[in-house]
C-alpha cells in the first residue's frame, strides 16, 4: 500500500512493491487535475528514487499535459 504526503499543489508517494506505482501514480494525476486546471499550467511526476515520487501542479508544464522525470 502507498504511503504519502499531501498539500494543495503537490503530493509525494512512496511505493513498497512496483505493482501498486502505476494505479497510485494515476490517483495522484486525477487528484491534480482541478488544481492544475485552476492554475492553468499542467503536472510534473518526478521519480526521486526508486518507489519515491512527487507529483505537483507545475508552472513550467503546459496546460493539460503531464511530464515525467528523474532525478536518480
Amino acid at each position: 500500500m502507498p504511503s504519502g504526503e499531501e498539500t494543495a499543489q503537490s503530493i509525494q508517494l512512496e511505493f513498497s512493491s512496483a505493482a501498486e506505482v502505476h494505479e497510485g501514480l494515476d490517483r495522484a494525476v486525477n487528484s491534480l487535475i482541478g488544481p492544475a486546471r485552476e492554475a492553468n499550467c499542467g503536472i510534473r511526476v518526478t521519480r526521486s528514487r526508486p518507489g519515491r515520487y512527487t507529483v505537483a501542479v507545475d508552472q513550467s508544464v503546459p496546460f493539460g499535459e503531464t511530464y515525467e522525470n528523474a532525478t536518480v
